[in-house]
Order: C-alpha cells, then structure tokens, then sequence
C-alpha cells in the first residue's frame, strides 16, 4: 500500500480514532455515571439519568476493547511494556469496570433504596475511576514512565509503583480528563432528558466546563514552561532503531510540534472552543449545540495529547534512550496493510450502524419522569 513510515503514522492515526470514538461514546456514559448520584434526589431521577444512556452504554464500551486492541496489534512493544508497568493500574481499571453492567442489570431488580443506593454507588465508582486512571496514565506518558530495557531491546525491567503515577502533574491531568467526560456526560443528559434532571445537567455543564478550561489551561502552560518534554534525534539510526535512539529531556519540547506544525494549533483551540461553545449554547437552551461543544472538547483534548507527544508514544524517564516512538514499537509492514484494510472496511460499518442505532433512539424525544413511572418493569 504505502511505505514502512507512512504505514506507521497509518497505525497512529487509527489508535487516535480508537481513543477518540472511546471518548465521544463512552465517554457521556461515564459522565453520567459520575453525575448519577448527585444529579438525581430521588430514585425515579436516578432511574431518569440511567435510561437516558440505558440503550447504548453496552454496545459503546466495546471502543475500549478496540482501542487496547489496536494497541496490541499496532504497537506491540507498547502493549507488553504499558501494561506491565501500570499493572496495578489497569487491573484497578478492570476491577472497577466489574461493577458497571452488574450495576445496570441488578439496581432495579429489587425495590429497597438501600439496595438501589448501593449499586449507585457502584455506577459511579465504574465510571469515575477508569476516566481518573486514564487522564494520570497520560499525565505520566508526557512525564516519562520509569522503564528501561536490556542490552538487546528484550527484556523490560520497570523501577517505578503505582504510587509513583500519582505525581501532582499527572492527578492535574486526571482532573482534566475528570471534568472533560463529566461535561461530555452533562450535555448529553441535558439533550437527552427533561425535567429537574436536565437542569441539574445544565448547571453540572456550565461548572465542569469551566472547571475543564482552567485545568486544561494550566496542563498547558506547565507543559510550556515547567515539564521536561522529549525530543528524538533526527539520524536515520535513531529514528528506526531502538538502540541507537538519541533522545534528550528539556522543559518545553513537548510544544515543538506546534512551532514545526502550526496547523496542530488546532487542537488544544477545539477543546477551549468547544468548552466555550457547550456553556453558550446550554445558557441559550441549545441541547444539542451543547452537545456538539462537547464533542469538540474531547476530540481537542486527545487530539493535543497526541500532538505534543508525537513521535513519542511511551517515552522513558529512566533512560531516555530507551523511550518508545511511533518508529521504534510499530509491528511489521504486512501487519499494519492488514490492519489498515481491516480498519478501513469495518470502522464505515460500525459507524453506519452506530448511527441508525442513535437515530432511532434520538426520534423517540427525550425521556421524561413520567415514561419512567408508567413503565416501572421496562426500564432499568
């Protein structure tokens, strides 16, 4: 199809997607998960907000499957390296991820509040801390991760802990990712339901994308100005193999790219936009512009992490040297044409489906109290 590094900046672009269409779906999932115990005073509110997201929050958790997938089939070294050092980590995830569908399924199966209360509970642990764990995971992507490799590139050894994630600039980035989902979350209910519900939205999207802004903002400025970034030598040597890469540590190279590519300004400019344009539109009582505001602060915020870490993907702090690129970690050329069709062919499909699926929900109007009351046995 293409050559070996047009075909590797090929496999970048489809793990964005990936991380991005993970975002766009899941991520008003988890937004209402996180605001399902405080948006809602009563059961029948609660059951509101878990309705709205009820037809699809299943179907959209399978873009973080394919996400780690394509991390896997893409990037393998990165895969095996991730993994192992943030263990701990992603099996908080996956245990957390645990009380989401057995939330869904078995909240309303009895009618004491206690029961019912408790598996809110439960909701909103599953969302709220895989969406921190991932905004600290990136934290510590533009960090550098403690690792380091053999002689030979083989065997990976990792120095650091879990506690060592939780550095005051990697939680500054859980928070971003915190209040980008939970703004994500709030236009959506607020498009997508009536009532007392979706004024609490309302206000929770006014807040939160304030809270985004600033948080995003100061990510930025440290990212300039404070936060050692990475920059990889330009001999062929060092780009394609990993044991000759010559790679040097200094605050304000993360922005490189910006003043290489200035189009890439882009990105971290949708996020603020979009932020602006969800609080303008939700003051107006535009839903669904709000909702398109929002989008745009997910697409932003991941599009710039990319952005300021290429050609990065995992960089090392314990030897630099060692730091993994999209040069360095991408697997074979035949490998990547296979996943490039595969990627071309299914992700028009899903996408198709996907949509024909949101537009039969979305001509039903949104959902009210009262189609809660009348159909007690129906809905979660």
């Amino acid at each position: 199809m293409f050559d070996f590094a047009t075909m590797q900046v090929i496999g970048w672009l489809i793990v964005g997607l990936t991380l991005i269409l993970f975002a766009l779906t899941s991520g008003f999932d988890s937004g209402v998960g996180i605001l399902l115990p405080f948006i809602g005073k009563n059961d029948t509110e609660r059951r509101l907000a878990l309705n709205v997201i009820g037809p699809t929050w299943d179907g959209n958790q399978v873009w973080l499957i394919t996400a780690g997938g394509a991390i896997f089939a893409i990037w393998p070294t990165v895969y095996a390296t991730a993994f192992s050092g943030y263990y701990i980590a992603m099996l908080l995830v996956l245990w957390s991820l645990f009380l989401r569908p057995v939330g869904f399924e078995y909240r309303s199966k009895l009618p004491s509040q206690k029961w019912r209360n408790s598996w809110d509970i439960g909701i909103f642990i599953a969302s709220f801390v895989p969406i921190v764990v991932m905004g600290v995971a990136f934290g510590n992507l533009l960090l550098g991760s403690p690792f380091n490799y053999d002689a030979i590139f083989l065997r990976m050894d990792y120095t650091g802990s879990f506690w060592n994630l939780l550095t005051p600039f990697a939680l500054l980035c859980g928070v971003v990712s915190l209040c980008m989902i939970v703004t994500h979350g709030a236009a959506y209910l607020s498009w997508r339901a009536e009532g007392i519900v979706k004024i609490r939205a309302q206000k929770a999207l006014c807040l939160f994308a304030v809270l985004y802004v600033i948080a995003f903002a100061a990510a930025g400025i440290l990212i300039a100005y404070k936060v050692p970034g990475y920059t990889l030598g330009t001999s062929a040597a060092s780009i394609n193999d990993p044991l000759a890469n010559e790679v040097t540590r200094k605050a304000g190279a993360w922005i490189m790219n910006y003043h290489s590519y200035p189009w890439m300004i882009i990105a971290p400019a949708l996020g603020f936009l979009g932020a602006i344009l969800a609080i303008l539109a939700t003051k107006s009582n535009k839903r669904i512009t709000a909702f398109i505001g929002s989008c745009g602060v997910q697409v932003g915020t991941i599009l710039t992490a990319g952005f300021s870490l290429f050609p990065f993907i995992m960089p090392s702090s314990t030897d630099p040297a060692h730091s993994l690129t999209v040069w360095n970690s991408s697997t074979t050329l035949h490998s990547l044409n296979l996943i490039t069709i595969v990627a071309v062919v299914m992700v028009p499909v899903i996408a198709i489906y996907t949509a024909f699926v949101y537009r039969k929900i979305w001509r039903d109007g949104a959902l009210k109290e009262q189609d809660i009351q009348r159909d007690q046995h129906t809905f979660y």
